[in-house]
């Protein structure tokens, strides 16, 4: 057991601060879980809410996708809190050092992310524009539609994408996969009347018949993406800089806490 103030000062913090990210990763987990499992009847509980934007959530296939992305980040986040959690608690010296060995691992790739993406800045784009093509050109244009039932996780993100933004597809119109079909673009393209999450055209010729009037056909969301992010740049880097920061608070304490059992040991 620790009994310096500054032992105690990092084990409670850790313990608190875990304990947080614990029932947050386990109620993320737990939701995943449940809609792989039973995705059923969490559609039926959406459909007994009465709203106009939830019946493109109940979609199938959007639902599937979300539940493996959600089971995905709850079990990262159960495990990593898990450990400095019951590190803290228990005072074990093994379980802290594996924390702050995550922490640091995850730390370091996310440092190393960045410089490859400063370094490579120029084909890191091409790359990125390249990647977000695929993921349109993969389904035809129908798949965007608003009265289907095939809708997905990614067509789904892509529509409300282009509605928030007023833009239309990575570069342009012609990223969609029209062959075959009388569609230029989705409705999420359009100009749109009252609340853009309906994705209800002014001129529902558009779709057919785009012009720079009735519609975002030729403004690409990945240029509109990139002016926002270079707009809004000063808080990205404040929130970047207070995530690292945090993160190397954890891992100092969880080490000096280890190193702090030990000696008592």
């Amino acid at each position: 057991m620790v009994y310096d103030c500054g032992s105690c000062v990092a084990k409670y913090f850790l313990c608190l601060f875990n304990f947080i990210f614990f029932l947050a990763g386990s109620a993320v987990l737990s939701v995943g879980i449940w809609l792989a499992v039973d995705k059923n009847s969490f559609i039926g509980l959406l459909k007994a809410v009465p709203s106009q934007h939830l019946p493109q959530f109940t979609q199938p296939a959007v639902i599937e996708q979300a539940s493996y992305i959600l089971i995905a980040a709850g079990a990262f986040m159960f495990i990593v809190s898990f450990l400095g959690y019951c590190g803290a608690l228990r005072e074990s010296q093994c379980l802290l050092t594996t924390y702050g060995i995550c922490l640091l691992l995850i730390l370091i790739l996310e440092i190393t992310a960045g410089g490859l993406v400063a370094a490579y800045r120029g084909k890191a784009e091409v790359e990125t524009r390249n990647f977000l093509t695929t993921t349109i050109r993969k389904y035809p244009i129908e798949k965007f539609s608003t009265g289907t039932n095939e809708s997905n996780a990614i067509t789904l993100m892509w529509n409300h994408l282009q509605a928030q933004l007023h833009c239309c597809g990575v570069n342009n119109y012609k990223d969609f996969n029209t062959s075959h079909s009388e569609r230029v673009i989705p409705e999420s393209c359009c100009v749109l009347e009252g609340d853009v999450s309906l994705l209800k055209p002014v001129y529902p010729i558009c779709t057919s018949r785009p012009t720079e009037t009735n519609s975002y056909y030729l403004v690409g969301c990945y240029q509109v993406v990139v002016d926002h992010i270079k707009s809004n740049m000063n808080i990205i880097i404040g929130v970047s800089i207070g995530l690292g920061l945090l993160q190397l608070l954890c891992i100092f304490l969880a080490f000096c806490l280890s190193k702090s059992i030990n000696g008592y040991k």
